[in-house]
């Protein structure tokens, strides 16, 4: 992936920095109609959008509406019910639900699935999944099957369930330790934590490591994905926000910031007695 810098010729342009989609589909209108008729339309579903709201129609995640249509694709995070079958990568493919890419890939049973692409996965490469799977990137192995110190993401944290950790762009955890039926893992977050040795992980780092570096150059862009203007809490009531109302800018009546929900920033809120403290070695970095 390559970014591409535009000439600031307006103000939306003059710090546009994103992505150039080379590795996408290429090759002007007639190859895009081709792979269009490839994709497959089971894959894909319409989502409807809450707009932060919950099932009971209250804003429990603020700033939230408008916004593009999107389509979900449906993405195999399990790739464990495909042991020792082999799929071609039929093409690399942009998602508007998360920031790597996607790759669409045919078994050799004629099945089409969704996955995360990996790092320098490309058309034609082949892919595998199971114990007995070359380790490769790209490939799905068990923990206990991957070699020390090999770079992973898609973890599972439960067997069968799917991967739930680093699966956002340009990530990676590092495989430390294996022992008594654990696999030691460090995050990138900097937590270093104990998953059971049987959980499936892929090999390699996710697509599109230059992600971070993207710039939007507008609001609009922000507007396009959603996002509301996020204003601050001393600009508001105090019906809605414990700094709002008052005269000046201090928050009249508090001792120090607070949430919009009226609690501490800072204050930490995971359960001291949760079950999965003793698989955590050490926490992330402050």
């Amino acid at each position: 992936m390559v970014l591409k810098q535009y000439k600031p010729t307006s103000a939306g342009v003059r710090g546009k920095l994103v992505s150039d989609f080379t590795e996408l589909k290429t090759g002007g209108p007639v190859r895009k109609i081709k792979e269009k008729k490839r994709e497959v339309k089971s894959l894909k579903v319409a989502i409807t959008k809450h707009v932060g709201r919950n099932n009971q129609g209250r804003i429990t995640s603020r700033f939230r509406g408008g916004g593009h249509k999107l389509i979900y694709r449906k993405i195999d995070f399990l790739r464990s019910d495909k042991d020792g079958i082999q799929a071609k990568v039929d093409f690399i493919d942009y998602d508007p639900n998360r920031n790597c890419r996607i790759a669409l890939v045919v078994y050799n049973d004629g099945e089409k699935r969704y996955i995360i692409a990996t790092n320098g996965l490309k058309a034609g490469d082949f892919v595998m999944s199971g114990p007995k799977a070359p380790i490769n990137d790209a490939n799905a192995l068990p923990l206990i099957n991957i070699p020390l110190g090999s770079v992973v993401h898609n973890i599972e944290l439960y067997p069968g369930r799917g991967g739930q950790l680093v699966r956002a762009a340009g990530q990676s955890s590092q495989l430390i330790a294996k022992e008594k039926g654990l696999a030691g893992l460090r995050l990138p977050s900097g937590e270093m934590r104990w998953v059971l040795d049987r959980c499936y992980a892929t090999i390699g780092q996710v697509s599109n490591p230059e992600f971070i570096n993207q710039s939007s150059g507008k609001a609009g862009r922000t507007r396009w994905k959603g996002r509301k203007p996020h204003n601050r809490g001393a600009s508001m009531n105090p019906v809605d926000h414990k700094h709002g109302g008052g005269e000046g800018k201090s928050p009249v009546g508090a001792a120090g910031p607070y949430t919009a929900f009226g609690k501490p920033h800072g204050l930490k809120t995971r359960k001291k007695r949760k079950n999965s403290n003793k698989f955590i070695i050490s926490r992330r970095k402050k």
